[in-house]
């Protein structure tokens, strides 16, 4: 059955308004929407629509989206379903990030924050539970996951070597079967006409912003496109290395700032790595007032998500051939198993930034450790982070309902 454009916008306009609760929530939304409801994909390619999303850099849900619009409509699908799932939440992170540059240094806004932070803590522990469980299935995996968080945490090594080492060793060590012979799914005229449109599409505009002279725009634009290309596991896993870049390589904003961009982007429909939008938003306040946060928004959502396109139109046309390359699906599982490791260090990063009010790093030679001065430990977010990890854990609570009371709790004890 193909639908209608009318169809086509009322469905995925319905998906990106409702998108609420990350990649898995979002994933089986659609499932609902175009599999169960309506006879618009099957499961087989569903399923194998999701599994190339997944070797794909960029947030899945998203990409799963605008393969879907594409397999229905062609490229204007794609763009429409793709579209459609981010605006939304675009258009509340632009809501928010003026709130917060208008209203957040207020006391009793930052007592709210306080337990926002605390409850990305737990969020972040809950996505690495999560994850641990689906790619730690053997020791193979295990080890790799913890290379990958000594290599981040101890060594500071980049996070793109740390995901193409995994890779490589996945590839290699693969104990592939020849693939079977498939059909080849519907393709696009000219691939190579595909890529060199969307590249220069998504590269063109950052290449006349560096040089016109918008140093905070470009160097924004630039930042971002490169993240799109390593955004492999999902936004917590590259959530290390951009804060280590907007935070201590550029100092856009400060780790305080960080964290509440990350926690206002978790009460808002459509991918989690809108955050960008946010962080670049903040940073233009900060440097120049709303008209340069509004621009800097926009760069933001260019640079993070035109690439998904790219690969989606590139990569679309061939989805039965890749299925069937085991290798690629090996070189993930090791990507998935590193993740785990960086999403650890995350952890422990947020961990130690929200509880205590001093860090002071160890270095010897290769080796550099962040250490908390015990005697700055924040009693308040301690309390906050259990209050938070019982509502999550223990309660099942929402993530809606658990950060509202966190606030709460936060506002109250500013208060008493």
């Amino acid at each position: 059955m193909t639908p209608s454009y009318q169809e086509l916008v009322r469905v995925f306009g319905r998906i990106g308004l409702l998108s609420f609760g990350g990649p898995a929530a979002q994933i089986s939304l659609m499932h609902q929407e175009l599999v169960e409801r309506r006879p618009w994909l099957d499961e087989q390619t569903y399923l194998r629509a999701l599994s190339l999303c997944m070797l794909l850099p960029g947030p899945e849900a998203m990409q799963l989206a605008t393969y879907a619009g594409w397999r229905l409509r062609g490229v204007t699908g794609g763009l429409i379903a793709g579209g459609l799932f981010v605006l939304p939440g675009a258009v509340v992170i632009a809501a928010l990030a003026a709130l917060y540059a208008a209203f957040g240094a207020l006391p009793l806004v930052q007592a709210g924050f306080l337990g926002v932070k605390a409850t990305v803590i737990i969020i972040v522990l809950q996505a690495l539970r999560n994850l641990s469980r689906k790619a730690l299935t053997d020791v193979e995996h295990q080890v790799i996951a913890g290379l990958g968080f000594v290599g981040i945490f101890v060594f500071n090594l980049p996070f793109p070597l740390i995901i193409l080492c995994a890779a490589l060793w996945g590839y290699v060590t693969s104990k592939a079967v020849p693939p079977e012979p498939v059909q080849t799914s519907p393709s696009l005229n000219k691939p190579v006409q595909t890529a060199l449109f969307w590249l220069t599409l998504w590269l063109g505009p950052l290449v006349v912003l560096h040089l016109s002279g918008q140093d905070l725009l470009s160097d924004l634009g630039w930042f971002f496109a490169r993240l799109a290309v390593v955004t492999f596991g999902g936004a917590y896993a590259v959530l290390a290395y951009m804060t280590q870049t907007v935070v201590d390589t550029y100092q856009w904003i400060s780790t305080d700032q960080m964290i509440d961009a990350l926690g206002l982007a978790e009460t808002t429909p459509g991918p989690l790595i809108l955050v960008t939008q946010f962080v670049a938003m903040l940073s233009g306040q900060i440097a120049g007032g709303a008209s340069l946060a509004v621009a800097a928004g926009l760069v933001a959502l260019w640079a993070t998500f035109v690439p998904c396109f790219l690969w989606i139109f590139l990569a679309a046309p061939h989805l039965d051939k890749i299925a069937a390359r085991p290798r690629l699906g090996a070189a993930m599982h090791g990507i998935t198993a590193a993740v785990v490791g960086v999403i650890l260090n995350l952890s422990v990063w947020f961990g130690l930034n929200v509880l205590f009010g001093s860090i002071a790093g160890w270095n010897w030679g290769p080796f550099s450790l962040p250490l908390p001065d015990l005697t700055t430990l924040d009693i308040k977010a301690l309390g906050l982070t259990c209050g938070a990890g019982l509502l999550i854990f223990r309660l099942k609570t929402g993530l809606a309902t658990t950060l509202a009371v966190m606030i709460a709790a936060g506002i109250g004890l500013q208060v008493l």
